[in-house]
């Protein structure tokens, strides 16, 4: 009985608090209507607008000057220049559009701030300004689509069939959460696959068809290994879930869709040896071991080495908990030290199990 009384007691408060608060908004409401804003609340939130205006156009500034350094740098791929003057123009167009588009919105707010007995100006429609608006940044889109395109059929755009220009063809398969190379062997072409032939069991962790006589003398690699100065053009597969092939240096980046094969083709210019050697590169990998040394200082468990640079195979989409570790390194040597690599590399034939053999 006592317990029900509290309880009931418990109610009672709670609607007499319900009551009062209904009370306090009603005062309130009939001392001051606090949803409509005055000439001060103006004032302050055109203010607020001009100092956010400066916030964002210094912390721009500052973003180019203090992360400037973390920029990749020498692309090492054949068609590396070329993207980087497409991003260049790129951020040539849209800098300027973004600092003018910024400080008219800002100062406007500021300026025109709302004033009690003012009325706004407005125009109900204007065919020039419209016109304008819509064909400018038409006709700047077409410029930029055109060079992009350019660019791309300029980078895919070669003679399988020529042998001058034939490339090393390479597959790159990506599973949850690691990357696998599959070089075609000396006929150049790779064996079918099919993610429905994945046999744990029998090492055939690719779904390579051995049916097909073409997957005999493919090389299946943990590591990446690329000659420099000849073609690779890359056939991309997915296992489980969309990942990113993103070659950063190389200004290589591919989408891994399960169910399809996606493909990109360049060529290395640079190898590693050298480009461990790039002024950008030495600069940039003595800045991390500087910090990997104050890490260790401050307790943290890390290699005692010194950081080397190498190429490496990213991905580029946040494909679950390890996707931060799913990389796989690149090296770019010269023809006769990956023609030296291939022959310690096993056939596919050699590592995987075929049923009944």
């Amino acid at each position: 009985m006592t317990v029900f009384l509290y309880i009931v007691v418990a109610l009672l408060i709670a609607i007499s608090l319900w009551q009062l608060s209904k009370v306090v908004k009603i005062y309130k409401a009939s001392k001051l209507d606090t949803e409509v804003a005055n000439d001060a609340d103006n004032k302050t939130q055109g203010g607020l607008m001009l100092l956010y205006l400066i916030f964002i156009f210094a912390f721009t500034f500052y973003g180019f000057y203090a992360w400037s350094e973390v920029m990749l740098g020498t692309p090492a791929s054949a068609h590396g220049p070329n993207y980087d003057l497409l991003m260049n123009v790129s951020w040539a167009i849209i800098f300027p559009v973004f600092f003018a588009v910024q400080f008219l919105l800002h100062y406007f707010a500021f300026k025109y701030q709302g004033k009690e007995g003012n009325k706004a100006l407005y125009y109900s429609d204007n065919m020039k300004l419209e016109m304008i608006w819509t064909i400018v940044p038409v006709i700047v889109l077409t410029i930029l689509i055109l060079f992009g395109l350019f660019s791309w059929n300029d980078i895919m755009s070669f003679d399988f069939e020529d042998e001058a220009e034939q490339p090393i063809v390479v597959e790159l398969y990506a599973q949850q959460f690691s990357w696998t190379a599959r070089y075609a062997g000396a006929d150049n072409t790779l064996g079918d696959a099919n993610v429905r032939l994945i046999d744990y069991d029998n090492v055939n962790v690719l779904g390579l068809d051995t049916s097909d006589k073409n997957y005999a003398d493919d090389v299946i690699a943990k590591e990446l290994h690329l000659p420099v100065g000849k073609r690779v053009h890359f056939k991309i597969r997915s296992q489980d879930v969309l990942h990113s092939a993103y070659m950063p240096h190389f200004r290589a980046q591919m989408n891994c869709v399960p169910g399809m094969v996606t493909e990109f083709s360049f060529i290395p210019t640079v190898t590693t040896v050298d480009m461990r050697k790039d002024d950008k590169i030495v600069a940039k990998i003595a800045r991390i071991n500087v910090l990997r040394a104050e890490r260790r200082k401050a307790g943290e468990d890390l290699d005692e080495e010194d950081y080397i640079f190498d190429y490496l195979l990213l991905c580029n989409k946040i494909c679950g908990q390890s996707h931060y570790n799913m990389q796989m390194k690149i090296v770019v040597e010269t023809p006769e030290e990956y023609a030296a690599w291939m022959r310690t590399q096993d056939k596919a034939k050699d590592v995987i199990t075929v049923a009944g053999n």
